[in-house]
């Protein structure tokens, strides 16, 4: 079976120099965990929930937030994204990606065009519902 009948096609990117305020608005309002960084069109990176949580002080929103705090949020994407992730061809079936989840410590693969251009998002909750 085709990845492309069970990835996330509803895409959400952030620039690399999107701001984590950006990213963590984007977090706070959507049910998926991983946001595609890219350079124009082409993926250069990823960031997970996981990502941003590690970047950001727990004090953010409560009454102990400094300005300090809220300045981690001008950082940028590109500065906190995993580069170079591991990707798949939108051709690419079932057993390739569960290959990759076999082989590397991670949650979702990019799927891509033939120009890089992120086109879904395959986790492996998608291969589990769909097995």
């Amino acid at each position: 079976m085709s990845i492309e009948n069970i990835m996330s096609k509803a895409v959400v990117t952030v620039e690399m120099d999107s701001s984590l305020k950006v990213v963590k608005e984007i977090f706070d309002n959507v049910s998926f965990h991983h946001l595609p960084v890219v350079n124009g069109e082409k993926l250069v990176g990823v960031i997970s929930d996981r990502d941003l949580h590690k970047a950001l002080n727990p004090n953010i929103g409560t009454v102990t937030e400094t300005l300090r705090d809220t300045a981690v949020l001008n950082k940028k994407a590109h500065q906190i994204m995993t580069r170079e992730p591991v990707t798949l061809p939108l051709d690419a079936d079932i057993a390739d990606a569960i290959d990759i989840f076999n082989e590397q410590t991670i949650s979702c693969i990019p799927v891509v065009n033939d120009k890089f251009k992120p086109v879904g998002i395959l986790s492996w909750r998608d291969i589990l519902r769909n097995l």
